[in-house]
């Protein structure tokens, strides 16, 4: 995983094809007015999902996910979240990994806490087991780009 600002991320990322397609749509005018949904950057080898949410309040033990064919780059576009990390050696996973969702998900104890505010980002790679949508203290909105990149395409 790496934890950085959009600012930065060309310099503390692999300068992949990927990896800077995914960086150049975040840089782009307009992003907080995206309305929510789907948008292709390179057909389905790079593309970014729009969402706005509420955080969700801390308590329960959190729901990892972790995926194989893509990579996630989670851009914080307003608000701010706590995403859990862990690698996906330490989870237990309940959900088998289902290929047409590209995802496994399970428990996993002794995790990390990664604050993002506005212009963060977070790049996980398969082995990254993570919980988004974590409350950073009280629960809030949030407005948040999620770019899948091709592990082919970004590695």
């Amino acid at each position: 995983m790496i934890v950085a600002s959009l600012k930065h991320a060309d310099r503390q990322s692999p300068g992949t094809e990927g990896l800077s397609k995914a960086f150049a749509f975040l840089r782009r005018p307009g992003l907080a007015e995206l309305a929510d949904g789907r948008y292709p950057i390179d057909g389905d080898r790079v593309y970014a999902l729009a969402q706005r949410y509420s955080t969700e309040a801390g308590g329960a033990e959190p729901r990892f996910e972790a995926h194989r064919d893509f990579i996630d780059v989670q851009y914080l576009v307003a608000g701010s979240e706590v995403i859990g990390w862990a690698p996906l050696s330490a989870v237990e996973i309940s959900e088998p990994y289902d290929s047409g969702k590209d995802a496994c998900f399970g428990r996993a104890r002794g995790w990390t806490p990664v604050r993002l505010g506005p212009g963060d980002l977070a790049v996980l790679y398969p082995e990254d087991a993570h919980a988004p949508r974590l409350a950073d203290g009280a629960p809030g909105p949030v407005a948040k780009i999620v770019v899948k990149v091709s592990v082919a395409d970004g590695i």
